[in-house]
């Protein structure tokens, strides 16, 4: 499983990309604007030339017309940049008309497998099931993120669709994607931080360095 990040952070960015992990990036509106004032396309843009592989970033319109013009735009920014476009009736005709154009669409805010299968069908690269704000209505969007890789499995021919789970809260969610076969988890810097860390790790350094000191003395190394 890949990881990317849910993120408009650039410092997060060049961080988790750093460290070798991260090789893609989502983003949408409210994560922009956690970003204070900015120009959106060179952020994008900037993105784009940190990360290595795909940045979904989220046209604003709600019609057909409005949302294939505002992608054909978006697609212009640079080459690895996807477009989100959202799970509804006009999203599927806007995802199928881009996806004749080979323009890369992420349908997200996925919330059911027919969604899903619908966006596959109409041509998506990506579909984005949304796992914690399932949890959080009490249904257990895990779940659907196994239902759609199933499903997604028994037409290999016909769906090329990859999976991205998203709205990943905890490290938990990303050892669930990882059993269920997602292909990607989309995951918040913090919840990145948070999945390397273990208090048996923290203790076995900590008493590594403090025998290494009782025998070497301090201030030594190997």
């Amino acid at each position: 499983m890949r990881l990317f990040l849910d993120t408009a952070n650039i410092d997060h960015i060049r961080h988790g990309v750093k460290l070798g992990v991260i090789t893609g990036v989502t983003t949408n509106p409210s994560l922009v604007s956690k970003e204070g004032k900015v120009d959106y396309k060179h952020l994008v843009q900037e993105i784009c030339s940190i990360v290595p592989g795909p940045v979904s970033t989220e046209v604003l319109s709600q019609d057909v017309s409005g949302m294939v013009a505002e992608a054909r735009q978006i697609a212009t920014w640079a080459e690895n940049v996807v477009v989100k476009i959202p799970a509804s009736l006009e999203g599927v005709e806007a995802t199928h008309q881009l996806a004749k154009e080979n323009i890369k669409v992420n349908f997200t805010l996925c919330f059911s497998l027919n969604q899903a299968l619908l966006g596959a069908l109409a041509g998506a690269a990506f579909v984005s099931p949304f796992v914690g704000r399932l949890d959080d209505i009490g249904e257990h969007g895990m779940r659907l993120v196994k239902e759609i890789v199933e499903v997604f499995k028994k037409y290999p021919d016909s769906i090329k669709t990859q999976l991205i789970a998203a709205s990943i809260r905890h490290p938990q969610h990303c050892i669930e994607a990882a059993e269920a076969g997602a292909q990607i988890a989309t995951v918040p810097y913090q919840v990145l931080m948070q999945m390397i860390r273990h208090p048996l790790t923290d203790i076995g350094i900590s008493r590594f360095l403090e025998d290494w000191h009782k025998v070497m003395g301090e201030g030594k190394s190997i």
